[in-house]
């Protein structure tokens, strides 16, 4: 990724700047064009970027940040005494100095909205589109309290989710820990009992003996291997042509292609959702919806629907014929379009597919628990059975034949 420092018209003729983290200048175009704008020039910048930070401390302090500022502007403090009272509460020092950012934009006389496209480290994308829609209709602070609880709910998602994990993950050490001491330590204090009929041995215990050898001897150059081909995996998977493959791939796998795409169309619908309500339009919206996508084959999918949109089409026929939406989505849509209440239709939708991604992945971590208890004890019952089934006939192996 690089940094490209661009200008570009917005529709009403004003002109905006900023920098783009993105892998070339015909991409940083294309995200401007997403955007809405209209692109005057992107050349590469110099200006060191700060990068964004994903953890779920800086993610929370974001969301608290935002929610603090629509408070204070709704109880009437100017914008910038407003940011400069959350400069001064902010805890994390990268937030801090993000907002310190912000704040000297705007004393510069620069819109919230200009001045949150151009300070990227913590701030969604639609986080301008938010402070641009309400410093259009005069009630920035609605908005920002809108953006606000938007990004709760998905960091409240995302928090649920990684605490249920928490449980199967230690699980799984654990058996994975317990099953390695077992062949490390256990089985060769007794495979030297075996070591002159080691050819008579039932075949479950000459496996045991043989997975013990095995780890003894190859373990840290398995362990290294690992490490390596991990590391080697992921930045093959950072390709784009190579994560487009594999996300498509991932859609079609049965039931969990219906939970990603359940999850992506849920994200997708409450971003879209909140920035229609908030007045932004449409074709911009869903332009700045997309990138919120986590799948690069539905965020491609939206990408070229969002094209057709603003050539003046319509918005549920081509999304209901790229055949990645639950049809959940597109019976919500349709009626949001037929009744002109599409903002509160997909809102509604945001909520029912939470629900449902909540309920499906509370099914999945409550059989996985158990499912990891039954293999961890299957195997260590397996491992003592074997050594203990050559222990037991051990005087019929010491028998001549």
């Amino acid at each position: 990724m690089a940094a490209f420092a661009y200008r570009a018209a917005t529709p009403s003729g004003q002109v905006r700047t900023g920098v783009l983290d993105v892998a070339s200048r015909h991409e940083a175009m294309e995200r401007l064009r997403q955007s809405g704008l209209i692109p005057i020039e992107a050349t590469p910048s110099a200006e060191p970027r700060v990068k964004a930070s994903h953890g779920a401390a800086p993610r929370a302090a974001t969301v608290n940040a935002m929610g603090e500022l629509a408070v204070l502007l709704g109880a009437g403090l100017p914008l910038d005494r407003a940011l400069a009272v959350c400069v001064e509460n902010a805890a994390e020092p990268a937030l801090k100095a993000e907002l310190v950012r912000l704040l000297k934009r705007v004393k510069e006389g620069a819109p919230l909205s200009r001045a949150l496209s151009e300070v990227k480290g913590f701030f969604p994308p639609m986080a301008s589109a938010m402070a641009e829609a309400g410093e259009a209709n005069g009630r920035l602070d609605q908005s920002l309290t809108r953006l606000a609880e938007t990004l709760e709910r998905a960091e409240a998602l995302r928090r649920a989710v990684a605490s249920a994990m928490i449980y199967p993950v230690l699980l799984a050490t654990v058996a994975a820990g317990v099953i390695l001491m077992m062949l490390l330590f256990v089985v060769p204090q007794f495979e030297g009992l075996f070591s002159d009929q080691k050819a008579k041995l039932p075949a479950a215990t000459q496996v045991v003996l043989g997975a013990s050898h095995l780890v003894r001897r190859f373990g840290w150059a398995a362990l290294v291997g690992l490490t390596v081909g991990g590391f080697a995996g992921l930045r093959w998977l950072q390709r784009p042509a190579t994560r487009l493959v594999l996300d498509r791939n991932l859609l079609a796998v049965p039931r969990l292609g219906d939970l990603i795409k359940a999850a992506e169309t849920a994200r997708l619908a409450r971003v879209l959702g909140s920035l229609v309500e908030g007045g932004v339009p449409l074709p911009t919206a869903l332009g700045i919806a997309q990138r919120s996508l986590t799948n690069s084959h539905m965020a491609q999918a939206v990408a070229r629907v969002n094209a057709g949109l603003k050539e003046g089409g319509g918005l549920t026929r081509p999304l209901a014929a790229t055949g990645l939406l639950p049809p959940i989505a597109i019976s919500f849509l349709r009626t949001g379009e037929e009744t002109a209440q599409l903002a509160l239709m997909l809102n509604r939708l945001a909520d029912v597919l939470d629900r449902d991604v909540r309920v499906a992945l509370d099914r999945f971590i409550a059989l996985l628990t158990p499912a990891i208890t039954i293999v961890l004890g299957a195997a260590v019952a397996g491992i003592i059975a074997s050594v203990m089934s050559a222990i037991l006939g051990f005087n019929d192996l010491a028998l001549p034949s």
